[in-house]
Parts: C-alpha cells; sequence; structure tokens
C-alpha cells in the first residue's frame, strides 16, 4: 500500500471531510475547462455568515454494528487585515472516548480564504490519528495558483516544496465553504464537475456528480427537501475506489450538508448534522 493513501485517507474522518469539499459553480470568465467554475460573490449572496456553528456526527455500520463514533465541528468568523476581508475557519475532528481505545482520532484544520471570491490564502492541519501524525500549512498565491506547502510526519523535519495548482484548486476547508454558495438549477442531472485539492505534498483531481432533488430524513433532525450529489472517493486503506459516495445538501439558502453516506472495504459509514448555530438563512427546506 502507497504510504499517501494511508496517511490521507484514514477511517471515518477521511470519509467526512472528502465528502464535504465537492465544489461546483457558476461559470465566470476565463475559467478553466478542466475545473469547476468560479465566481465573485458579494457578502450578502453567501450562503453563509460568520459565527456559524456546526456539529456532523460520524457512524459506522457493518452488520448488527450500528453506533456513532466520533464527530467534527466547524466554526467560522470574519476578520479584516488592511485593506483585505477574509473568513476564518477552524474544524475539530474527534473520536468519542470510547473508540479512543480503538483508533483515538484528534484532528484540528484552520483556514483563511477572501470573503470575495472565496480563494484560499491559508490552511493548516494538524492530524493525531491512530498513533500517526501530520501537519500541513499551505499558502496560497492567487496570481499563478502555487502552493506553498510545508508537510511535516510524526516528528520528523518538515519538508518544503511548491505544488502547482489551478483556479479552482483549494484546500479541504474552503472546498467545503466554496460549495455552499452553488445555484444547482443550472446544473443538469447527471452533469460532471472536476474538482481539486491539495493534501500533503500532492495534488488530487477527482469530480462530483450532480444527482438531483429528493426528500431525505435525517435522524434526530427531521425531514428535509435536500439537493443531492456524489463524488467517487480516491481509492486507498478505507475506500475502494469503485463505489460512489452520497451527499444530501440542504435545499435552501444555506446549502448545509445534512447527510453523507458512503461504503467502505468494510461496512458503511455515514455522516449527518446534528447541531448547528446561527445560520444566515432560516432552514426552509425541512418539511417536518
Amino acid at each position: 500500500m502507497k504510504t499517501r493513501q494511508k496517511n490521507n485517507i484514514v477511517g471515518w474522518r477521511g470519509a467526512f471531510f472528502l465528502s464535504l469539499f465537492l465544489s461546483p459553480g457558476i461559470a465566470f470568465a476565463q475559467q478553466d475547462t478542466a475545473c469547476m467554475p468560479l465566481r465573485e460573490l458579494t457578502v450578502e449572496q453567501l450562503a453563509f455568515q460568520a459565527n456559524e456553528r456546526l456539529t456532523i456526527v460520524a457512524n459506522y455500520k457493518w452488520g448488527i454494528i450500528n453506533t456513532d463514533v466520533g464527530e467534527a465541528t466547524m466554526m467560522l468568523t470574519k476578520e479584516k487585515f488592511r485593506d483585505t476581508t477574509y473568513f476564518y475557519a477552524r474544524a475539530y475532528a474527534k473520536t468519542y472516548r470510547f473508540y479512543d481505545h480503538f483508533f483515538m482520532v484528534r484532528d484540528v484544520y484552520e483556514a483563511r480564504f477572501l470573503a470575495s471570491n472565496l480563494r484560499p490564502l491559508y490552511f493548516h492541519r494538524n492530524i493525531s490519528e491512530g498513533g500517526y501524525s501530520i501537519k500541513n500549512t499551505y499558502l496560497f498565491n492567487n496570481t499563478d495558483y502555487t502552493i506553498r506547502a510545508s508537510v511535516q510526519r510524526q516528528d520528523g523535519a518538515a519538508k518544503d516544496t511548491t505544488l502547482q495548482g489551478k483556479s479552482c484548486t483549494f484546500d479541504f476547508v474552503g472546498l467545503f465553504y466554496n460549495s455552499r454558495n452553488l445555484d444547482f438549477e443550472h446544473f443538469t442531472q447527471g452533469q460532471v464537475i472536476p474538482i481539486s485539492f491539495a493534501v500533503d505534498e500532492e495534488m488530487f483531481h477527482i469530480y462530483y456528480r450532480y444527482i438531483g432533488k429528493e426528500v431525505k430524513k435525517i435522524s434526530g433532525l427531521g425531514t428535509f427537501r435536500c439537493i443531492k450529489i456524489s463524488a467517487r472517493p480516491v481509492a486507498g486503506e478505507v475506500f475502494d475506489g469503485k463505489n460512489e459516495l452520497f451527499i444530501w445538501i440542504s435545499d435552501d439558502k444555506n446549502h448545509i450538508p445534512l447527510l453523507i453516506e458512503t461504503p467502505i472495504i468494510v461496512g458503511k459509514v455515514s455522516a449527518r448534522l446534528s447541531k448547528f448555530a446561527n445560520l444566515k438563512h432560516p432552514l426552509s427546506s425541512k418539511i417536518k
């Protein structure tokens, strides 16, 4: 098995994060045809606002086993440096105490991205999973789309490199927030949109597929009108690369992820929204 596969896609956390950061958009001038389109947005047009907080619970199912194993919390603030307004996002992922004995996860993600077009500025992740640790720090150049990357594994020395991205290359967290600002009415059923993201010293290019609209019951929250999309995860230790990952997003102006499901090599993992605070818009997609 290749080391990068083990490091990048580990356990339920990999399923959760990979599924969320899938980002189509609306056509924009001089767009790379191998990329999802981007667009400029005013702060008023965004699907989210400062101080929003989301908690997503991860679940593992295999045979008669059906249990929640951990959760991730995402928080967002808005800041300004000189003449630049940007968002600062933080995400924390952890396993619950009982499952710490089997595979402890303690992950921290931080990102800064422009408020105008959501292009990334800075990204950092500090991963601790089952005795393995890694740190990534990225600085993005939005002129030539290069990324100055620093990667440190375990207690070794940091390795510096430069990655060549595209106009649609983001970090994990930036992709998540960018994906919330979509006008799905412009997509046709089955339409495939390529996406690009950086992990460690490498670039990954995968895709998402627009499926359509669906009513879905979300455990603990209720029944919602949803937008359904799918993606094919990178093959590795957890995913076989053959099955698609399905995502249900609230069909309202918030576009928050409500449920993610995918089979893995052993069993099935899912992630569902469990708590939210300070949404910008009413959760009008909820039916009951």
